[in-house]
């Protein structure tokens, strides 16, 4: 591959960038020394065009290629924020932040994209134009969709959009991919159950809601079990039970559960949408409460374009010889509301026997640094190349 030797000799620069980003984590849209490191840098690579703020905190690299004869222009996006988490690795370059920690590698996603950028300024070896987006809030935050209403895509005339995560438990530097729909749509529900508080020595003089939320927690595993084709993914998980008294003898008079609800197609979405709120409001009543569901429809499904995949999938082999088919992901990204907006597709590369990402142990392998860099690259010279 005509880049690996470049991204050899660029690997501890790139290394270095990573763990200082990793020693000072940041939180959603809060990535105010990360968003400015990565504007210096790409200042000081010689991009076109550096602009700071787009999607609050989110930053956009312009590098023009030698020539441009057909207009094309492709945009690459790395994350930048970390997880509200404690770090427990012990490295000398471990988060200076109390409570929060690179736990998911974009501190890596981001030093690989810079490091492509770097080259890319250097080289210019290609015809077109590359948008290099560095995004923030891809944890919760939805980052991309911030980043998408301030009219990246227009701006900037993005005609497609690439991008990347690191995967533990597959082998570094490998490639996996998959077209069509990837990654789940990510969705919360909060569910107000309203009884008759009491003594728990009188049940009958009750409406017990820790009874009605307990059958409810149980019935709303009916909608993946009975409502849902069993060769469709569905996946829904309460992971809250919150009660109004914490006394050991008192019937309370609320409870509130939350979750969250996870599939692979719209209608899909839909109904479970839909479900969620029937099932609970039957529940409730059935035992003479009251309900008072919530659903909040957060990341959609992410849909990688097929004829972008394949270009995925091609430029990853031509970096390591290889690209696997990449199992489907319940998990949700963000990427999924710029693959709105514009044909594209998401890649997974590997990062070795690691603990799993949101883990207080997981850290990104700087081996993988090479391979990602070389992928980014390589989607703008091949698909850019110069006549």
């Amino acid at each position: 591959m005509p880049v690996k030797n470049r991204f050899a000799e660029l690997q501890a620069e790139i290394t270095a960038w990573r763990r200082d980003f990793h020693a000072h984590p940041e939180l959603l849209y809060e990535t105010h020394r990360t968003a400015a490191r990565v504007a210096e840098l790409l200042e000081a690579f010689g991009c076109d065009e550096v602009v700071t703020g787009l999607g609050r905190t989110g930053v956009v690299g312009v590098i023009r290629g030698r020539s441009d004869s057909a207009g094309r222009v492709i945009g690459l996006r790395a994350d930048m924020d970390a997880l509200p988490i404690e770090e427990a690795t012990g490295l000398d370059y471990a988060s200076k932040t109390p409570g929060v920690m690179h736990a998911c590698g974009h501190d890596g996603h981001t030093a690989m994209l810079l490091g492509a950028a770097k080259y890319l300024c250097e080289t210019r070896n290609f015809d077109g134009t590359t948008v290099v987006v560095f995004q923030p809030a891809e944890e919760g935050g939805g980052g991309a969709k911030a980043m998408c209403e301030d009219g990246l895509m227009d701006r900037f005339g993005i005609q497609e959009v690439y991008g990347m995560h690191n995967w533990p438990g597959m082998e570094v530097g490998s490639f996996h991919i998959r077209p069509g729909p990837f990654f789940a749509s990510a969705d919360h529900f909060r569910i107000e159950l309203e009884g008759k508080g009491g003594h728990a020595a009188k049940p009958h003089e009750t409406i017990d809601t820790t009874l009605m939320a307990s059958h409810l927690v149980v019935a709303l595993q009916s909608i993946a079990a009975r409502n849902a084709n069993p060769v469709e993914q569905v996946v829904v998980s309460v992971t809250s039970f919150e009660t109004s008294s914490n006394a050991y003898n008192v019937i309370p008079q609320t409870v509130v559960l939350k979750g969250t609800a996870r599939t692979l197609k719209p209608e899909l979405r839909d109904m479970v949408e839909a479900r969620i709120i029937e099932i609970s409001n039957g529940v409730a009543a059935t035992f003479g409460g009251v309900s008072r569901p919530k659903y909040h429809r957060n990341y959609p499904v992410m849909v990688n374009a097929e004829t972008e995949t394949n270009y995925a999938a091609e430029f990853a082999r031509a970096v390591s010889g290889d690209c696997g088919e990449a199992p489907l992901i319940m998990g949700g990204e963000d990427f999924a509301f710029m693959l709105e907006e514009r044909p594209g597709a998401y890649i997974l590369v590997g990062n070795g026997d690691t603990a799993a990402v949101h883990h207080p142990e997981y850290n990104f392998d700087d081996a993988v640094i090479p391979a990602g860099c070389s992928w980014f690259a390589e989607i703008a010279e091949k698909r850019m190349p110069v006549a």
